[in-house]
């Protein structure tokens, strides 16, 4: 299994990330959306590289133009809320793309202890295709775990791609011991080292879904 961690090379993504981690920045909501949609843009084009392509001839006003262009037939998956300026970012450049969205939340039996709930999936068939699961924060690697294998009930995807702007390393651990080994590969614009007591990683940048659209009760 594929391992991609951004921050260990130098990319204008790295000035997005500082962005959103930055308390006097983070605070601003539509650049923080924006933010997070511009790093699913980057990534987007990085994954596009690993697609299968062919040549396809295109008529011009004025001939014939061999273009090579992807063969994959692509699924979005994202995990709600927080995960829709990431969404964004990918659908901005995979415009064809089908979708699927996932609610995933964390139902606390204390201010400690929670369980990762699934309450909502829909999903086109993803029999053969590139499943992109979404998640900007890879935290524990619970709902990202749910959520694939609620998908599984919309068939088994020829490749998967696990992409999340911050992981913790924690999460990436889990990931890659669950998931199929062939065919995923885990992409993170930054690999943070821990998790506090509240599963929060660290240093991170808080609530990715309460920074991008409001706190919730």
């Amino acid at each position: 299994m594929k391992i991609i961690n951004f921050n260990e090379s130098n990319s204008v993504l790295n000035q997005y990330v500082a962005e959103i981690r930055n308390v006097e920045v983070q605070n601003d909501r539509l650049r923080f959306r924006r933010n997070i949609q511009r790093i699913g843009e980057i990534m987007a084009y990085e994954i596009s590289k690993t697609f299968s392509y062919s040549v396809k001839d295109i008529k011009t006003p004025l001939g014939i133009a061999p273009v090579s262009t992807p063969d994959n037939q692509l699924v979005i998956s994202t995990i709600l809320r927080a995960g829709l300026p990431f969404h964004q970012g990918f659908l901005s450049y995979f415009d064809d793309a089908e979708n699927a969205f996932v609610s995933a939340y964390r139902k606390y039996k204390d201010t400690l202890k929670f369980d990762i709930h699934i309450e909502y999936i829909a999903s086109p068939r993803i029999d053969g295709k590139t499943l992109i699961i979404t998640d900007p924060m890879l935290a524990t690697g619970g709902s990202m775990e749910l959520s694939y294998q609620a998908m599984l009930t919309k068939g088994h995807p020829a490749e998967i791609h696990v992409v999340s702007v911050i992981a913790s390393q924690k999460a990436v651990e889990y990931i890659a011991s669950v998931f199929p080994e062939d065919k995923t590969t885990i992409w993170c614009a930054a690999i943070d080292p821990e998790l506090n007591d509240h599963s929060y990683i660290v240093p991170g940048l808080g609530d990715a879904g309460d920074l991008a659209y409001g706190e919730k009760e």
